[in-house]
């Protein structure tokens, strides 16, 4: 069983601390890592290996709401930009990183992919429930009005 497997079960039950809400396709999460504000993964439930291995009509209901989710974190986190990635290579089980881009991030950076940043920048801001329950109520309302 991979770490997604577990989130998605955690989801199911209540008790996942990042869960910002569900979707059609899945569970919308606050990542780990905060270290870009409002860095949120979509988990599908039910989990699967890859993108191609949801039915067509699945597929596109995951990729909406991916950028649904990207939708949401425009309007409330003020990103000029989102990065989607699905990549699969650490727990091979579906999950989407979305991922607000800041133009207060240094220009270098701005230009790269979220993971260029060096690993303490990335560990420096972990999940917080207490600092970021706001955010992800905003993010759910701003998910929920436009799904």
């Amino acid at each position: 069983m991979t770490m997604i497997h577990e989130r998605v079960e955690a989801a199911r039950s209540g008790v996942n601390p990042t869960l910002i809400c569900q979707v059609a396709s899945g569970w919308v999460v606050l990542c780990d890592q905060q270290f870009l504000r409002g860095y949120s993964i979509l988990l599908p439930d039910p989990v699967v290996d890859s993108l191609n291995a949801l039915r067509p009509q699945e597929r596109s209901r995951y990729l909406c709401d991916m950028a649904l989710v990207g939708d949401a974190l425009l309007e409330v986190t003020g990103a000029y930009r989102i990065n989607y990635a699905i990549m699969g290579n650490s727990d091979a089980a579906l999950h989407a990183h979305i991922i607000p881009r800041y133009l207060s991030e240094p220009a270098g950076m701005r230009k790269s992919h979220p993971w260029s940043y060096s690993e303490g920048v990335r560990e420096a801001v972990k999940f917080d429930l207490e600092r970021d329950r706001d955010l992800m109520q905003q993010i759910a309302r701003a998910i929920h009005k436009r799904g």
